[in-house]
């Protein structure tokens, strides 16, 4: 998405591009979201949501991102859904693909597919996170079992390396991720939605121990509980549901619905502790990233800063190589990737004019 909005923006305002794309396909992990842009109402709501994230950046977030939907639309991306059915939130659900080829049209320049390089001269780093890197998952996530990866192979955080060989600082929240509790199986992409339990709130949620783990209440997007869960025996955890969390409607699905879909649905009298009375049946859940949360750190012109606060000379970041705006919490990655796409764009021409 980010790299995209950017080489579309920058056309519109008479750049010369080149659009390097690691991938065998444009789009990154976009084309294979529910691609529901949105924001949060107001700053407050962002702010409580996402305390630790840096509030100039979701104060950029927060203006843009209207106008920014209108001009996706000018450019002919299919809109899918007029809401979010969120009441905390505000914005627009794309066709992924529609959205992507519009995005690629008023780009007008051919994508060089499966390109590892990094040019030298004036770059916007867009490499989708560090996710795909279980060593660098591992290094700063830091999980208790490894997580099965939720998005497109190729963000293995290449623009994080690159820009830490030249004196980028790095953002708070390197160890949080976005993801999924998901059954505790292989998958590949076409499971990506089909097999996310997300009716954690619901449930009785324990580790292989049969002990509860989180002690308040679990947040709307689940995410906290999902990171909770990497941090526990394995990244592993059990959803135990009785008569009351089976009939609970998820969208256009009953958990019962949801539950039964899992491979790893369990007898409740087959698990290795006890259950709380009234149990009736139990999930096997393990967490898988989708993209990162903490990256490289950016102003509001989305220039990569030193460790002073300084701009590192002609590199820009965008998307889920960026850090330090939804930290604490969760947060739209497409909104922040749209704006912060399309504010490089406008920066690396206001330097060039």
């Amino acid at each position: 998405m980010a790299g995209l909005a950017a080489a579309a923006r920058a056309r519109e305002l008479g750049l010369d591009v080149r659009l390097l794309e690691k991938g065998d396909r444009v789009g990154g992990s976009m084309l294979l979201s529910s691609c529901v842009i949105w924001r949060y109402r107001t700053l407050e709501d962002f702010r409580e949501e996402c305390p630790g994230g840096d509030s100039v950046l979701q104060q950029q977030v927060l203006e843009r991102l209207d106008g920014a939907l209108d001009w996706l639309r000018s450019l002919g991306a299919p809109v899918v859904w007029e809401e979010t059915g969120n009441p905390l939130t505000v914005g627009l659900r794309f066709d992924p693909r529609g959205l992507a080829e519009a995005l690629l049209h008023a780009a007008g320049v051919e994508p060089e597919l499966r390109s590892a390089e990094l040019p030298e001269g004036r770059l916007l780093l867009a490499t989708g996170g560090f996710q795909g890197s279980p060593a660098l998952v591992e290094r700063h996530v830091r999980p208790a079992g490894p997580l099965r990866l939720r998005a497109n192979p190729w963000s293995t955080g290449d623009g994080l390396v690159h820009a830490c060989t030249m004196g980028s600082a790095l953002s708070d929240g390197l160890a949080e991720f976005y993801g999924r509790n998901m059954a505790d199986v292989d998958f590949g992409e076409a499971e990506f939605v089909p097999l996310a339990q997300l009716y954690g709130r619901y449930a009785t949620v324990v580790n292989e121990q049969g002990e509860q783990f989180f002690d308040r209440p679990i947040s709307w997007s689940e995410n906290d509980l999902v990171q909770a869960t990497a941090r526990q025996p394995g990244a592993k955890a059990w959803y135990l549901l009785d008569d009351e969390a089976l009939a609970r409607q998820v969208r256009d699905r009953t958990v019962a619905e949801l539950a039964a879909a899992a491979p790893t649905t369990t007898a409740p009298e087959e698990l290795p502790f006890d259950v709380p009375p009234g149990t009736k049946l139990a999930v096997r859940v393990a967490p898988a990233i989708t993209h990162t949360i903490g990256g490289l750190r950016i102003d509001d012109r989305a220039r990569v800063l030193d460790e002073a606060g300084n701009p590192v000379e002609d590199l820009y970041a965008a998307g889920a190589d960026v850090g330090g705006i939804s930290t604490g919490g969760y947060a739209s990655g497409l909104a922040a990737a749209l704006v912060f796409g399309r504010i490089a764009a406008e920066t690396a021409y206001e330097e060039l004019s």
